[in-house]
């Protein structure tokens, strides 16, 4: 009888962690909502060297040069409250240059930093390749 219970018991507390081992778990989606704006952010901290500048002056005027007020451009600064929160609710948690347009995402951090400073023209044509399809 004590061996009948001590199964039904093993039985019962398997069942009931399988049971929750078979519910899925919520999971954060990176997929964005469709917008009809494409955005251009620059993510950044406080304390920045000439190239972290260049890159925020350059993406800055090739955005506004090639796209007008087509495209929005914003940089934040993850050191404030409000770049803080921005990142966040982004996904961002480092300094990043990336782009928003309906559903795709492209992070362009790599070739910003490559080309800001001493080939912002390429960097300009790579806005242009990337931007222009999602407008």
């Amino acid at each position: 009888m004590k061996a009948l219970g001590i199964i039904s018991l093993i039985l019962l507390v398997t069942s009931l962690n399988t049971s929750c081992l078979g519910q899925t778990q919520p999971t954060e989606s990176t997929t964005l909502a469709a917008t009809k704006t494409v955005q251009v952010y620059y993510f950044h901290f406080s304390r920045r060297c000439t190239t972290c500048k260049a890159v925020e002056a350059e993406s800055k005027k090739a955005v506004e040069e090639l796209f007008g007020n087509k495209v929005l451009f914003a940089a934040y600064d993850m050191d404030e409250p409000d770049g803080e929160k921005k990142a966040e609710d982004l996904g961002i948690e480092g300094q990043t240059l990336i782009i928003y347009g309906g559903n795709t995402k492209i992070d362009l951090t790599n070739e910003g930093f490559m080309y800001a400073v001493n080939k912002p023209e390429k960097l300009k044509e790579i806005f242009k390749e990337k931007i222009t399809p999602l407008l």
